[in-house]
């Protein structure tokens, strides 16, 4: 199938770059171990909740990490992965010459579905597949292809991501932070095939055409985390994908998810020294090490907890027009629960209100009148909604009294008033005045007829 006019989707893509992501929530714990990783974010998926950070909005090189935002804009771009054919070149494949790259083994002249080149580029993390799908995509124009993944940052609200290639090969210009890769793989995994992909140890394709057409070949992960095979040591049975990268300016690097007893979380780590001060290769992968330790450390010290209910007021604030009701009682728009140590009781987390002193009836239930913060050792949770718990009427012969009385109350009424007693005041004493020079007068006309 072809594919899809490039500048077209250009434009929509800059479209949609302009919708705001929704943030994460914060309730970041304290862990009471050491990490390799210069970087990290962990983040229960099932509330959107981070409850652990370090470094995680400093800018750090993402090294192959980078193409799970290759994976976004090929599978945006390109209708039918599955149907969709690619023929590799040599000009593209010979672009990697000399630069260490890890490749998937593809060859010039391979007819590989873009599924395929999906594969090949996530499972051992080829670095040909990648720029293959980029050329690919853009029409051989792999810096507009750039320019697509980095309007996607945005829109996804990364505020400290630029990408300079779709492989992730060294650039001092190429950059992302933890949490921003978050939410570009937050993001991915909402994608059809992205986490059936990055969750696999072993690929086994054919070409669908060229030299080595229905040829057999098998692909390795490079996640040590999900295959024993790798290291049993670093294997952790309740990881799920996603993707690893590695260069000496990045370090090495793991996006991962795992899931234990109904509780899923994803770990950002990056940075953990792959060559030691004499440049020397580190075997030790702490990236994995800290994403082991980070999940088991989640699963056996967190836990949800139910903090508000939605049927249980919170407060209440002053009702006004309301007949025989001067108080109107709040609750939350719904419930809520967070993950918190299972040490810690609900009653630690302070509920903070932002409402009206008063509020005029008529009044729904259900209408929001405020919000609530909800905090824990100084750290906000979140802030939710509150609704009015009943339904009131406004009583008009209250309404109407104050709206009388706010008339004579008024300054302008008073400044009137105020007015027209003087005005009456002088009319009184002009009065008395005149009244009195009538009467002299009088009484010198009587002096003068006598």
């Amino acid at each position: 199938m072809k594919k899809k006019l490039f500048p077209i989707l250009c434009f929509f893509l800059v479209l949609c770059s302009m919708l705001p992501a929704a943030p994460a929530s914060a309730a970041t714990f304290n862990i009471d171990f050491e990490t390799y990783s210069a970087a990290i974010e962990l983040v229960n998926l099932d509330t959107d909740t981070i409850v652990y950070q370090k470094n995680a909005t400093a800018r750090r090189e993402p090294a192959s990490t980078t193409k799970i935002m290759t994976f976004i804009i090929v599978s945006e771009q390109i209708q039918d992965l599955d149907n969709t054919q690619v023929t590799v070149t040599k000009e593209v494949v010979d672009q990697l010459l000399g630069t260490g790259s890890s490749l998937s083994g593809i060859k010039e002249g391979d007819v590989l579905t873009v599924m395929q080149l999906l594969n090949c580029m996530m499972v051992p993390s080829g670095n040909d597949a990648a720029l293959v799908l980029a050329d690919y995509v853009s029409n051989g124009n792999v810096a507009a292809f750039v320019e697509l993944m980095n309007q996607k940052a945005q829109g996804l609200g990364c505020q400290d991501t630029h990408f300079t290639n779709p492989h992730g090969l060294h650039d001092d210009e190429h950059y992302t932070t933890a949490h921003d890769l978050y939410l570009i793989t937050k993001y991915a995994m909402s994608l059809p095939h992205f986490t059936d992909i990055c969750d696999q140890t072993r690929y086994t394709y054919t070409p669908v055409g060229g030299p080595e057409a229905g040829q057999e070949r098998t692909l390795v992960t490079t996640n040590r985390l999900i295959d024993p095979n790798l290291d049993p040591d670093l294997y952790y049975r309740y990881a799920r994908g996603i993707k690893t990268g590695s260069h000496d300016q990045a370090g090495y690097c793991l996006v991962s998810t795992a899931t234990r007893g109904g509780y899923s979380y994803m770990c950002v780590a990056l940075g953990s020294p792959s060559v030691d001060e004499n440049g020397n290769k580190i075997s030790t992968r702490g990236e994995m090490i800290d994403s082991k330790n980070l999940y088991e450390w989640a699963f056996n010290s967190l836990r949800m907890k139910d903090v508000l209910n939605s049927e249980d007021a919170v407060g209440e604030i002053d009702l006004k027009y309301a007949w025989n009701k001067d108080k109107l009682l709040l609750v939350p728009a719904k419930n809520y629960s967070t993950i918190m140590p299972d040490s810690v009781d609900v009653s630690s987390i302070i509920l903070t209100k932002n409402v009206p002193e008063e509020i005029e009836a008529p009044v729904k239930k259900g209408q929001k009148i405020g919000t609530a913060t909800l905090s824990y050792a100084g750290q906000d949770l979140a802030t939710v909604d509150l609704v009015a718990a009943e339904s009131v009427e406004r009583s008009e012969l209250l309404h109407s009294a104050d709206t009388v009385k706010s008339i004579f109350t008024s300054t302008w009424f008073l400044v009137i008033a105020g007015i027209i007693l003087f005005l009456l005041l002088i009319y009184v004493v002009l009065a008395l005045i005149y009244n009195r020079k009538k009467k002299n007068l009088r009484k010198i006309k009587k002096y003068r007829r006598m």
